[in-house]
């Protein structure tokens, strides 16, 4: 039987707050550090100049905050995640500076004003949400006119070739390497089930432009089992 939205959000924020130490590491082995060019697309694509807001949410430890300074070091950055742990450990190995704050944020009730920010970028957060089009109508609300929205997730890929290779990588190694380096199967198989549960990249295409995006649009990635979303605030 299906849990209750807050227990489904209490479990997801006790799973990523019990893998927080690891969680960089685990995501540079089970990509092959290709998480590290889908990031750099991502904010290539948010398109920032000197002196926006962009708020990274979902921010984990804040790998697409730091992407971001790093490409435009004259914008200003919040990191906001519903996980201290993960904060925590962001805070610790990358120090905040002047221009990169953190926040407790939901990412169904943003403690921001309307019109906050200029681009909202994520990084594998929506198949974690309990209610999508709230979290896009709240990344919506955050965003100037004109702002732009990013956001980087797992997908389901169509059949191919690959498909029994890409089985295996989910289903088997990454476990087998969540168990080894957090100690946390149980996490790593929530990975690849709720990848395999998500929407398609043209389903959630769909609900991206239904939340009120234009021009919205994706690229798959990773033999198709990775998706970057786009679309602009009008």
């Amino acid at each position: 039987m299906p849990q209750p939205n807050n227990e489904r959000a209490s479990a997801v924020r006790g799973m990523f707050s019990s893998i927080a130490p690891n969680y960089d590491l685990m995501n540079r082995l089970m990509t092959g550090g290709l998480d590290l060019a889908w990031r750099r697309e991502v904010i290539r694509r948010a398109a920032l100049h000197p002196g926006q807001r962009l708020l990274d949410l979902g921010a984990g430890t804040g790998d697409l905050a730091r992407e971001a300074l790093r490409q435009q070091p004259g914008c200003r950055v919040t990191a906001g995640d519903f996980t201290l742990n993960m904060m925590l450990v962001g805070k610790q190995r990358y120090p905040a500076s002047a221009a990169h704050s953190w926040s407790g944020a939901d990412a169904l009730n943003l403690p921001f004003p309307a019109a906050s920010f200029d681009a909202v970028v994520s990084g594998f957060l929506m198949r974690n949400v309990v209610d999508l089009e709230r979290a896009l109508a709240e990344q919506l609300r955050v965003l100037k006119p004109g702002g732009r929205f990013v956001c980087l997730d797992t997908t389901r890929p169509g059949v191919n070739p690959l498909t029994p290779f890409i089985r295996f990588h989910m289903r088997v190694v990454i476990p087998w390497l969540g168990t080894l380096i957090s100690r946390d199967r149980g996490a790593y198989t929530y990975l690849p089930e709720t990848s395999e549960q998500f929407l398609p990249a043209e389903e959630l295409l769909a609900r991206v432009r239904a939340a009120g995006f234009q021009q919205a649009g994706f690229r798959r990635v990773n033999f198709g089992t990775v998706a970057i979303h786009w679309g602009i605030k009008a």
